[in-house]
């Protein structure tokens, strides 16, 4: 058996200050950057830019390049990335059981992150400030690192081969039924931690002897 653990809202929660409109927290790091935010930046923000295949990530700063572009607005140096890394640049608190729970799934087999982020470096950046690390991990899979998102098969295929299993072999954790319970579709387990919270996960599951 693997497990594989969802990051936001499973193992961490974000605790900062930034507000809840990504918009303008990209506008605001766009500026400092002295690029020339719209007027309209708002409703260019919303709308469709890129058409993706079903189930592939967009990531965030191709998002923004593409609605600076059509208000005829230029990126110079990577400054899209650069604006939306730090727009997003994460507080956290490690919830509950988190630690506890990703040590006793290595005692039963190999563990991987599988998140959903379509910000660059938001999962590494996030594990640095968490009491979580990144070799508590064999495997970390972003859906801007592999190019999918939960619930797309393809992205519990790249966790479960990475981890060197396969995918019906694969139990995953996570707080998002919709998202998160794709993997029952090609016949793993879903354990959804509203049901089974972090600190009960070791028993429930067996993983403790």
């Amino acid at each position: 058996m693997a497990v594989s653990f969802d990051l936001f809202g499973t193992l961490v929660e974000r605790v900062d200050s930034g507000g809840d409109d990504p918009a303008a927290r990209v506008a605001a790091e766009l500026a400092a950057r002295d690029v020339a935010v719209p007027d309209d930046w708002a409703d260019a923000y919303r709308e469709r830019h890129i058409d993706p295949p079903e189930g592939a990530e967009v990531p965030l700063p191709a998002h923004a390049s593409a609605a600076l572009s059509s208000r005829g607005v230029e990126t110079p140096n990577n400054a899209a990335r650069r604006a939306v890394v730090a727009a997003f640049d994460p507080e956290v608190r490690t919830r509950d059981g988190a630690v506890e729970a990703v040590a006793a799934a290595r005692e039963v087999g190999p563990v991987a992150l599988c998140s959903n982020c379509s910000v660059p470096e938001l999962v590494g950046r996030t594990l640095v400030r968490s009491e979580l690390s990144r070799d508590d991990f064999d495997a970390v899979v972003s859906s801007v690192g592999c190019g999918w998102r939960k619930p797309a098969a393809e992205m519990f295929e790249t966790t479960a081969t990475r981890l060197g299993v396969d995918p019906a072999a694969l139990v995953h954790v996570g707080d998002d039924p919709r998202t998160d319970g794709g993997i029952e579709a090609l016949g793993g387990r879903f354990v959804d931690v509203d049901d089974v919270p972090l600190p009960e996960l070791p028993d429930e599951l067996g993983w403790t002897g």
